[in-house]
C-alpha cells in the first residue's frame, strides 16, 4: 500500500511576488464563509427561538440572542401529554443503535464476500443488490410491508421498525468497494496460506482495514433512521412514537407553537451531534482514505 502523491507545480514569480497556485483566493473564502453562515444559522435561529417565549418567535425583527426560557420550554416538552417526547427519544435510540449496528455488520460481511471471494454468481448478487437502490422499496412496497406486520402481530412494536431497515444496498455496494480498496487480495491469500478460515480473515484482517468506512456507514445510518418518520407513523401508535412522530405531535391542531417544536427538534439533534463528535476522527480517516491505493 503506497500513498498516493500529486506533484505539486512550482510556483511562478510574476512582478516580483511568489504565486501559489494551491492557495485559496480571497473569492474562495469569502464563499466558503458565506456557505458555513448558510449552513449553520437555521440551526443557530433555531437554538434560538428554544431559548425564548411564543411571542419572540413572531416578533420583526427576529431576536438574535439567546433568552431564558430554555429549561422551562425544555420541560414543556417533556410534559406535552399528546406527544410522548421521552417515550419517543428512547424509541429512537433503540431503534437507530439497533439498526445501524445491523447494517454495519451485514454489509461489512458481505462487502468482504463480494470483494474478496471467489464464488459463482458473484458479479450477479452485487448487480442485484445495486439494482435495489434504484427503486424506493419503502414507498412502493409500504402496503404489503404493513399487511405482512398485521400477520405476524408486529404491529406497534419496536421490531416492526427494525426489521425492514436491517439490510441496505447501499451499505453493501459501500462496503464493497471500500474493501477492495483497503484489502489486497493478496493479503487474504497470505492468511488462508497460514491457515485461517474465511471468518477469521474477516475478523483479523478485514475489520481493523476497512474500520474508518464502518464509521462512515455506521453515522450515515443513524442519521437516516433517527430522521425516520413514515414507516413509523403508520406502524406505531401515538402513545408509542419515534422522536420524528413525536415532534409532529407537538404541532396543536388550530395553532403552531414554534417555541416547543424548536425545543424539541433541539433536543432531538443532540443525539446526532454526540454521534459526529465521538466519530468525527474515523469520518476523517474514512475521507482519506480515498488517497491510498494499491
Amino acid at each position: 500500500m503506497t500513498t498516493l502523491t500529486q506533484t505539486r507545480p512550482r510556483a511562478s514569480r510574476a512582478g516580483g511576488a511568489r504565486l501559489d497556485p494551491f492557495r485559496a483566493t480571497t473569492f474562495t473564502k469569502a464563499m466558503l464563509g458565506l456557505a458555513i453562515f448558510l449552513s449553520i444559522f437555521p440551526i443557530y435561529w433555531m437554538i434560538i427561538i428554544a431559548t425564548r417565549s411564543n411571542e419572540d418567535a413572531h416578533s420583526m425583527p427576529p431576536p438574535f440572542l439567546p433568552g431564558g426560557n430554555l429549561g422551562e420550554n425544555i420541560q414543556a416538552v417533556f410534559d406535552a401529554e399528546n406527544a410522548h417526547f421521552m417515550t419517543g427519544i428512547i424509541n429512537s435510540i433503540i431503534i437507530a443503535s439497533t439498526v445501524t449496528i445491523g447494517i454495519v455488520l451485514i454489509s461489512t460481511l458481505a462487502g468482504f464476500a463480494f470483494a474478496s471471494l471467489n464464488f459463482r454468481g458473484r458479479n450477479l448478487l452485487l448487480l442485484s443488490v445495486v439494482l435495489t437502490m434504484m427503486v424506493p422499496l419503502q414507498q412502493m412496497g409500504i402496503v404489503p410491508l404493513y399487511q405482512m406486520m398485521v400477520t405476524l402481530g408486529w404491529t406497534n412494536t419496536l421490531k416492526a421498525v427494525i426489521l425492514p431497515f436491517l439490510v441496505n444496498g447501499f451499505g453493501v455496494f459501500l462496503m464493497t468497494q471500500y474493501t477492495r480498496q483497503a484489502v489486497p487480495r493478496e493479503l487474504v491469500e497470505a492468511a488462508r496460506v497460514d491457515g485461517a478460515n474465511t471468518l477469521r480473515i474477516w475478523w483479523n484482517v478485514a475489520v481493523p482495514a476497512v474500520r474508518p468506512g464502518m464509521a462512515v456507514l455506521a453515522i450515515q445510518t443513524f442519521m437516516l433512521i433517527w430522521n425516520e418518520f413514515l414507516w413509523p407513523l403508520i406502524i406505531l401508535t401515538p402513545d408509542n412514537p419515534t422522536v420524528q412522530v413525536a415532534l409532529r405531535a407537538l404541532n396543536d391542531r388550530y395553532s403552531t407553537n414554534y417555541v416547543l417544536i424548536f425545543a424539541g427538534t433541539t433536543i432531538s439533534i443532540v443525539p446526532l451531534l454526540l454521534v459526529f463528535v465521538l466519530f468525527g476522527r474515523q469520518i476523517i480517516g474514512g475521507l482519506m482514505e480515498g488517497a491510498v491505493k494499491e
